[in-house]
């Protein structure tokens, strides 16, 4: 989600201050570098002191911090615990949850593929994966692997998300996904991350492996990435790992929860150490790793061009941004590329890479605290400070505001925690009670546990029960889970004459019209 919303990567300290130009000036030719050894010395020397800030600032737990230049890693540094309250430091080689940075992994392991021939960027997801489907037939047939991966398949943003969050496997949500609608085909962006899993899932299947299996074959044991890897069970199994941390709204951190992306391997469910994050950005430039081939260069380069352009300008001034393959591509006023990617699990995981092929620059910033802005904060303070000599911009509490914004953009349209001032009462909880059917999240049932009701939902063998506070009439509460909880939602029954009810809306699940249940 957050991910999503900053897809056009990161703004320049002008655009940050509010700076514009009336005309830009023509790009030299050829383009200069943008920074010398003494700029990135300096940026580099004033990293530990940025990251400082940040933390007091935020009381966010821990973080790591890493650059690459000239491929040469020269800075690497842990900072803060795995754990608050508990004594293990981060180090480089703690591993983290990536969130949406599995994607450009991602890419990159399609890419080695399409170098090998196994694959073709543009060649169609039904063809390597007969159980494709997406809800029109034309798109079905002719979506490829290019547009799954730019986003560009007219699949809806968060399409299959809460089914994942309910617990429901890959296979399941897949299968499900053709029942979401679909915006134009090739001129509508929406970040998906099952549209996006479902053209890794077509490229493995392609290659005969798993997605997990490939990785592990195509990548990280061939660039020595031994911590890396795209099962949850690999990440919960090190010890030197950073938990996962929620802010609580008296400000103070927890490790409250787990996060198993497993489902949304491609586009969400990768870990690794900051050390093995490294090791990937140094490849990004040619496709090798200390003179070894990992992935064909003119095979990795289509996934660090535009593939596609996630909205219109927003001004002038902000740089041109687009969505290659599992990468946002920016340039700025002199034709620079740009390659970043934020990942975000709003259960407790903010990461941030960037790379700039011309400068042969990369940035990797992983920390163990839901997405507040700090890990695009560091590494754009860092840019900054090489740039311009100093910080231009407070990057904490830039960032920390958009945040802040996107977060109140998500919250729910009706206030289920305000309850009105003379709610209409229920009707005998027996009218609600019973089994509801639904295509796409499956059956649903209302119980009566005495004095209130309650509903359970989910994968067969391990179902979610939620519990019904009433709020208004035939209306009820309940309280949302997930990655994508965003408080109290609403049971919304129909009753008919017979004082049964037909059919009940839960709205927190009725995005995209999928949310009807009814009485079986």
């Amino acid at each position: 989600m957050w991910a999503a919303a900053l897809a056009l990567g990161l703004p320049s300290a002008s655009i940050a201050q509010g700076a514009s130009k009336a005309l830009l000036e023509a790009p030299v030719s050829p383009v200069p570098p943008l920074f010398d050894q003494a700029d990135i010395d300096k940026a580099t020397a004033a990293l530990d002191g940025i990251v400082a800030d940040a933390m007091k600032r935020t009381g966010l737990p821990g973080l790591a911090v890493g650059i690459v230049y000239k491929d040469q890693v020269i800075y690497a540094e842990g900072f803060g615990l795995r754990e608050i309250g508990k004594p293990g430091k981060i180090d480089p080689d703690t591993v983290f949850l990536l969130a949406s940075v599995s994607k450009p992994i991602a890419s990159t392991i399609v890419a080695h593929l399409v170098g090998e021939g196994v694959v073709d960027w543009h060649g169609k997801a039904k063809g390597y994966n007969p159980a494709f489907a997406l809800s029109d037939a034309y798109v079905t047939e002719n979506a490829t692997i290019a547009d799954l991966m730019s986003h560009r398949s007219g699949l809806r943003t968060g399409s299959g998300d809460l089914l994942e969050d309910l617990g429901f496997d890959r296979d399941y949500i897949l299968s499900q996904i053709d029942q979401q609608p679909l915006d134009p085909f090739r001129s509508t962006y929406h970040y998906s991350n099952f549209g996006y899993t479902a053209g890794g899932i077509a490229a493995a299947t392609a290659a005969g492996k798993s997605w997990e299996d490939l990785a592990d074959s195509v990548l990280f044991t061939p660039a020595g990435m031994t911590t890396a890897s795209f099962r949850h069970a690999d990440y919960l199994a090190h010890k030197d790992r950073a938990h996962i941390h929620a802010r609580l709204k008296d400000g103070t951190w927890a490790a409250k929860f787990d996060r198993n992306a497993d489902a949304e391997a491609p586009a969400g469910g990768a870990s690794a150490s900051l050390n093995d994050m490294l090791r990937f950005m140094r490849l990004l430039g040619d496709g090798t790793l200390d003179g070894k081939e990992i992935v064909k260069a003119d095979a990795l380069e289509p996934a660090h061009v535009p593939q596609m352009i996630p909205g219109p300008p927003r001004s002038v001034a902000t740089p041109a941004g687009f969505y290659g393959f599992g990468w946002n591509v920016s340039y700025d006023d002199e034709g620079r590329v740009r390659l970043g990617h934020s990942g975000a699990f709003e259960l407790g995981t903010a990461t941030f890479v960037t790379f700039m092929p011309g400068e042969d620059l990369g940035i990797v910033v992983l920390t163990n605290g839901m997405p507040i802005g700090v890990a695009e904060a560091v590494g754009a303070a860092f840019l900054d400070v090489a740039q311009n000599g100093k910080q231009t911009v407070d990057w904490v509490g830039f960032m920390g505001g958009l945040f802040d914004q996107m977060r109140a953009a998500d919250a729910p349209e009706v206030d289920y925690a305000k309850l009105p001032a003379e709610p209409k009462p229920a009707q005998d909880l027996a009218a609600y009670t019973g089994r509801y059917g639904n295509a796409y999240y499956g059956p649903l049932t209302v119980a009566d546990d005495g004095d209130a009701l309650s509903m359970t939902l989910g994968p067969q063998g391990a179902p979610v029960t939620f519990a019904l506070s009433h709020f208004d009439g035939d209306t009820f509460s309940f309280e949302t889970i997930g990655e994508n909880a965003n408080g109290l939602a609403g049971a919304i029954f129909t009753v008919g004459d017979d004082g049964k009810a037909s059919k009940v809306v839960l709205d927190y699940y009725d995005r995209n019209g999928l949310g009807t249940f009814v009485r079986e």
